[in-house]
């Protein structure tokens, strides 16, 4: 549901229409809380929760590549790496103790017998948090800059023809391969294989938290120094080692090697998100940013779904065939793990061989 920020793209100022859909996407959200305080069958429960949901998710999609764009916009061009730094760090953190606040007062409702009361708090504090965060689309300024109103088609062919572009959803496609292979499965090999109690794995998600911020501040400054390619390099290469550990993780060393991978796994993601957005801003002209965001985006999500689709066969074979591979003692997720380490490899080279020698050339364009 990107793709139609592109067709909205030309739409100016970009707050009229980014603000009414952000304000939608979280009433839906925050009526997903309400649907089980009413008296309806099990049945059309289900569906209003999977309706709610799926137009947040749709509403949230179509406004978030202008929203991303408007605000980034408004940051100095020099300091990107340093800003999505500091946006991580505050989202990280925030999140950390916003979920494990939010954990013990549902808890407490819940041990209570009181499930109605816990969605009431969460129906009241989604709210609340929609409010808030409409207040800062209302009142975010919107930098006036010199459009040129171009028909939707000229919008797609520019896309098309940018050929920078390509090369740069090529390595995001790359990095959610490699992602969408593996992380989805890692959760419950965590449980089952792992055997990793609830608490064991909420303190690895604090480790990460806290990892992650703690380097997102250098990665930022490297990116601002170096380039956000020199950058996604480095990360890449952590996350290689990071897939490497996962390979050689079983249930006799698994709070030690996986915590391994988990840590270098949170350094890495450090740098590779911001990246993700800041390549874009490298590579692509001001008035097409919005479009190339949503398309980036979308073709790149759409390869990590079907990865995810393709590879999950696979891991039932395994778990199905005594956790084998060639008569090989193996589980599934040590052989997506290996899988990962090569992919990682081939996106190092990529970066090495495709993306710095144009953004190069780029620079020597530049007047």
């Amino acid at each position: 549901f990107q793709i139609f920020s592109i067709l909205l793209s030309n739409l100016t100022p970009v707050k009229r229409w980014v603000t009414p859909l952000h304000i939608l996407n979280q009433i839906s959200f925050t009526l997903v809380y309400v649907v089980p305080l009413f008296s309806f069958s099990k049945e059309l429960k289900i569906l209003l929760f999977v309706i709610l949901l799926l137009l947040g998710q749709i509403l949230t999609n179509i406004a978030n590549p202008a929203k991303i764009n408007w605000f980034m916009s408004l940051v100095n061009n020099n300091q990107r790496g340093r800003f999505t730094a500091k946006k991580e760090i505050i989202s990280l953190l925030g999140g950390m103790v916003f979920s494990f606040v939010m954990g013990n007062i549902i808890d407490r409702f819940e041990e209570c017998g009181n499930i109605k009361g816990a969605f009431v708090i969460g129906m009241i504090t989604v709210g609340a948090l929609m409010i808030l965060h409409s207040l800062t689309l209302i009142f975010s300024k919107e930098k006036s800059t010199e459009r040129k109103h171009e028909r939707v088609v000229g919008n797609f062919k520019k896309l098309i023809e940018n050929k920078p572009l390509f090369c740069v959803i090529g390595i995001s496609t790359i990095w959610y391969v490699a992602n969408y292979m593996t992380t989805p499965f890692y959760g419950s090999y965590r449980i089952n294989e792992l055997g990793f109690s609830m608490t064991f794995c909420s303190i690895l998600s604090i480790a990460y938290s806290i990892v992650r911020s703690c380097f997102s501040t250098p990665m930022g400054r490297l990116a601002d120094k170096k380039g956000f390619a020199k950058m996604l390099s480095i990360c890449f290469l952590i996350q290689g080692a990071a897939y490497l550990a996962n390979v050689f993780s079983v249930p006799s060393n698994g709070k030690i090697v996986y915590t391994l991978y988990y840590v270098l796994n949170a350094v890495a993601m450090a740098g590779i998100n911001s990246a993700q957005i800041n390549l874009i801003y490298d590579y692509v002209d001001v008035e097409l940013r919005t479009s190339a965001l949503a398309l980036s985006q979308a073709i790149s999500g759409i390869s990590g779904f079907l990865v995810t689709l393709a590879v999950a066969p696979l891991v039932t074979y395994i778990q199905n065939n005594g956790n084998t591979v060639l008569g090989i003692p193996m589980y599934a997720q040590q052989l997506l793990s290996f899988i990962g380490v090569f992919i990682m490899v081939v996106a190092i080279f990529y970066i090495r061989f495709v993306l710095q020698p144009i953004k190069k050339k780029r620079l020597c364009d530049e007047p």
